[in-house]
């Protein structure tokens, strides 16, 4: 077998290939004891949890039989990789606020009034990363975002915008820069590094070599969606070379679009690109118009609910509660989505999902409350053998600030405190 330092060379010689040094020079060590990557992934607009009435989001029962409701069931496939948490307070500073929840919901302090604990891990364990931090919207910056319409938080009181178009995500980690020449939006990416490519699998053996070849295909995956994202529109598909901004905030759009930034991210990560990132759907008191999601339960014809529209359904019998719940079922699909991927990737002994930390949320529990206790927040991944999954946690009443702290040990980080009124790691979460 060629020995790893002239394969590692190799694969430096080309651009699309670099981040596979790292996946190699690790293939043969055991799995780690901590999570190799953390995602956020961040919906608008709270749950349904009706005064009085059960949440159709938290899940119910003991630790180990436990219940999922109706928003949750796309998570039933991946129970035994998540961790349902109820009881977790974002505090009652802003309560009954949009904007006061996104603030807090990834700083842990009032009025954002500290770095989010995505940027906090992207300069602290994924500091080595050729890209620190991945921020992915779908959109994320319709009508001009900005904010607190953004959840990521660099420094205190500072948000950046995501990036909204997954042709310039895909063409800011995969594509070679400098030449000028090149037909980014016609060529495939992998092809133009073919003889490269051709020469480091013929180096390969057994495991890595099927490795690789995983990894390619994947990334030709990407390269479909990204290329001609296809929604069917009295099924005849649309073939693009592009997104421009027309398309990329119609709301018909969104579920490719949205699809094709969950393939990126987890194809950035699978190629050792970055540790940390975050994908925003929408933005809170969002405008989507989610009821012209084409081929999905959603779809109504002739017919506009929005996000926000629907989260003040007033009386559970206001027929906007329908289109509300079914509008958060389908962001839990999405999130089964990257959770899925995660899983087919093989990673060590495990899967991506096993080394992986993935954190669903949102900026207020209930909608149409905006109340910021038992906050909707769902944990997935194994973090490498750090966390019990399988479970359901219930604190009564705890500051997520000690989710977030967790989320920073469950990466290797040392931290002790995180945002405000922090106790320590959530108890129970850790084996």
């Amino acid at each position: 077998m060629i020995e790893r330092r002239r394969i590692l060379k190799a694969l430096a010689a080309s651009a699309i290939t670099l981040p596979f040094a790292g996946l190699f020079a690790k293939s043969a060590r055991s799995a780690p004891s901590v999570a190799k990557r953390l995602i956020v992934f961040y919906f608008p607009d709270g749950v349904p949890a009706p005064q009085g009435q059960a949440s159709r989001f938290h899940a119910s029962g003991s630790e180990l039989a436990f219940s999922l409701p109706e928003n949750l069931a796309p998570l039933e496939p991946y129970r035994s990789s998540c961790v349902f948490l109820n009881g977790l307070s974002m505090g009652g500073t802003d309560a009954g606020s949009h904007p006061g929840g996104a603030k807090k919901l990834l700083t842990g302090v009032d009025g954002g009034g500290g770095e989010s604990i995505d940027r906090y891990l992207a300069r602290t364990v994924g500091a080595g990363s050729p890209n620190r931090h991945l921020y992915f919207g779908a959109m994320a910056n319709q009508n001009a975002a900005s904010g607190d319409k953004h959840i990521s938080y660099p420094s205190p009181g500072t948000t950046v915008a995501p990036e909204d178009n997954p042709i310039l995500s895909f063409q800011r980690l995969f594509v070679p820069q400098g030449n000028g020449t090149q037909d980014t939006e016609g060529a495939s990416v992998i092809d133009t590094v073919k003889g490269d490519l051709d020469d480091v699998r013929a180096s390969l053996e057994g495991a890595e070599r099927q490795k690789l070849d995983l990894h390619l295909e994947a990334l030709r995956e990407v390269e479909r969606r990204v290329k001609g994202l296809s929604p069917t529109c009295g099924g005849a598909a649309v073939d693009i070379s592009g997104i421009d901004a027309s398309q990329l905030y119609s709301p018909e759009r969104f579920p490719g679009v949205l699809r094709a930034h969950i393939d990126i991210m987890v194809q950035a990560m699978a190629c050792g690109l970055s540790q940390v990132g975050v994908v925003q759907c929408s933005q809170h008191t969002s405008e989507l118009i989610m009821s012209r999601f084409p081929a999905t339960p959603l779809y109504k014809a002739n017919f506009d609910m929005r996000s926000h529209q629907a989260s003040h359904y007033g009386d559970p019998g206001d027929p906007k509660f329908a289109d509300y719940v079914a509008q958060r079922t389908w962001f839990a699909s999405q999130f089964a989505y990257l959770l899925g991927e995660l899983q087919k990737r093989p990673d060590g002994t495990g899967t991506m999902l096993d080394s992986s930390v993935v954190l669903l949320c949102s900026e207020v529990c209930d909608g149409n409350t905006h109340l910021h206790d038992n906050m909707p927040f769902v944990l997935a991944g194994r973090a490498g053998g750090t966390l019990r999954t399988g479970r359901l946690l219930s604190f009564g009443y705890r500051r997520h600030s000690d989710l977030l702290l967790s989320l920073a040990r469950a990466m290797g980080d040392g931290a002790t405190s995180f945002g405000q009124e922090c106790q320590g790691v959530l108890p129970g979460l850790f084996v």
